[in-house]
């Protein structure tokens, strides 16, 4: 039953009695943008996981340092089999609907995590069957072996499976072609928090669930989570000063010094595992949103390379970031293995030699393009967008905005319908490999579902391959030295900088900023 709508006018009549009315437990949480939905497998999403990891759980998960700690599984560990992990389930753990957690629910969650519409599918790519052993182990078998399986699986949430068949849930959502299902509105989890109203784009009220199995091993200070997002900049961080929330994600860069020189404030900041750049559709052979005929000036790398020249990194990073970025000529963060200071340089700012490009590409007079770009997702996303357009109009690239909120605009990613586009991406599993399924193999069913670049190479898709099961660490990092090197080179992606997190909340609170900007509350505690 959805408790979020039976629950709902109660939730919103206690808080109209005022903020005030809210005890030390109850933590008030804002960032830029909601969470997209809660079905635990549609969406690959940061702000989604965020909210998902309150009221779902994982096998296992990152803690607050971003440390593979033991979620739902207490061990795992390869079989005799090389190809075959066992996972040791913790025993005694109850769905919030107080159903049974067993081997049958991480089965039907993991299945249903690979079934085309997931958006999680290239995380389990490797996988070739899931097996319950008996209720409180599951051996997972993949093609070949797996050394890097257990960081595939920090973001994988188990769902009841009895609950989610009687609920119609047995596939996860759609959202690129905008399905639905009950589960993007109501949850089960066994997780620290139960959702107890949700008013998508507004509010969302969790409370401490009594059953938790981690009582005893978590601080467990907050009773109750009271979320909303707040996209405008400015009133995110008046509500901050002012004692409407407690703790918020994302600190403008503008606001950092009057956050922190705030009485009663204290601001948390740390390099995210978080890369933000911009995607060309180079595969189409015309492009719908630009200014010329029959053909597509993206699929001329030279076209790119001049691109990429134009973006003044260094300028956005003190202009538009205030500081709070790290320049970068790569699509990878410095946490993730394969990363080197030699693929993180980035080209000069050099116009000259960019129009240079452009006329030797026969695009001297310069065309127009539409970018697409999200305004509530990544620190000053659309500033950057209005910075990079003004950079690529000095080299004749007319470049027509379409800012819109990331419920909007990754779809267009996901459906491949932008030519131009501003994307982040984390890496959960800190390793290459994820970068390389999502973001460059050809897509597949299985793979390269946000590859909207159109690109293809067979060569470079066995290479992706081979990283799954490769054991020979030195044999492994030196494949992906030679796929980064080939990226860098048909430059399918204009890096721009490597994020940094502001956090800001109040001082009553002891809670570090985690890399990957995924607050765990049952980690967070009070001063005395």
């Amino acid at each position: 039953m959805n408790k979020s709508l039976l629950k709902l006018t109660a939730a919103s009549l206690a808080l109209c009695a005022g903020i005030g009315a809210a005890n030390a437990e109850t933590l008030r949480w804002a960032r830029a943008g909601d969470s997209i939905t809660l079905d635990p497998h549609a969406q690959n999403e940061g702000p989604t996981h965020t909210l998902a990891h309150q009221i779902y759980e994982p096998l296992l998960q990152r803690d607050m340092e971003a440390k593979i700690i033991p979620a739902l599984a207490t061990s795992w560990a390869p079989t005799d089999n090389p190809n075959v992990w066992e996972f040791k389930l913790r025993d005694g753990v109850k769905f919030h609907g107080g159903e049974d957690f067993t081997a049958d629910d991480v089965v039907f969650s993991l299945n249903r995590a690979m079934q085309p519409t997931s958006a999680m599918k290239e995380l389990l790519s490797s996988i070739k069957e899931v097996r319950k052993v008996d209720d409180s182990t599951v051996h997972i078998e993949t093609n070949g072996p797996n050394p890097l399986l257990p960081n595939n699986l920090t973001n994988l949430f188990i769902m009841d499976s009895d609950w989610a068949v009687s609920n119609g849930c047995e596939e996860p959502q759609d959202v690129a072609a905008g399905g639905d299902n009950p589960c993007v509105r109501s949850t089960n989890g066994t997780g620290a928090y139960v959702l107890e109203s949700r008013k998508q784009d507004s509010e969302t009220v969790l409370k401490q669930n009594p059953d938790y199995w981690g009582k005893g091993k978590f601080p467990l200070e907050v009773t109750e989570i009271i979320y909303t997002p707040i996209q405008e900049s400015a009133t995110r961080v008046s509500a901050l000063l002012s004692g409407e929330v407690d703790l918020i994600q994302d600190v403008p860069v503008q606001d950092l010094a009057r956050v922190g020189e705030t009485d009663g404030l204290t601001l948390s900041t740390a390099p995210q595992n978080r890369t933000i750049f911009f995607g060309m559709n180079l595969g189409a052979d015309d492009l719908e949103n630009d200014t010329v005929e029959g053909k597509n000036p993206l699929a001329d790398v030279r076209v790119r390379k001049a691109m990429n020249m134009a973006i003044n990194r260094d300028a956005i990073k003190k202009v538009v970031m205030r500081e709070q970025s790290q320049p970068t000529g790569v699509i990878m963060p410095p946490f993730v293995n394969g990363w080197t200071e030699e693929l993180d340089a980035y080209p000069d700012y050099d116009v000259a030699a960019a129009k240079a490009l452009m006329e030797e590409a026969g695009y001297a007079d310069g065309f127009g393009l539409t970018l697409n770009c999200p305004n509530d997702r990544y620190v000053n996303d659309e500033a950057i967008c209005q910075a990079a357009v003004g950079m690529l109009g000095q080299i004749g690239i007319n470049v027509n905005l379409d800012a819109k909120p990331k419920a909007q605009h990754f779809p267009l990613i996901q459906n491949k319908t932008t030519d131009f586009y501003m994307l982040g991406w984390g890496v959960p599993t800190f390793d290459s490999e994820y970068i390389f399924n999502f973001l460059a193999h050809t897509t597949t069913d299985k793979l390269g579902s946000w590859n909207a670049t159109g690109y293809s190479n067979p060569e470079l898709d066995a290479k992706i391959a081979s990283l799954a099961s490769e054991t020979d660490q030195e044999v492994r990092n030196g494949t992906i030295a030679e796929i980064w090197e080939t990226l860098k080179e048909d430059t399918l992606y204009l890096p721009v900088h490597h994020q940094v997190l502001n956090w800001g909340m109040s001082d009553t609170i002891e809670f570090a900023v985690q890399p990957e900007d995924q607050p765990h509350f049952k980690f967070l505690t009070y001063k005395k």
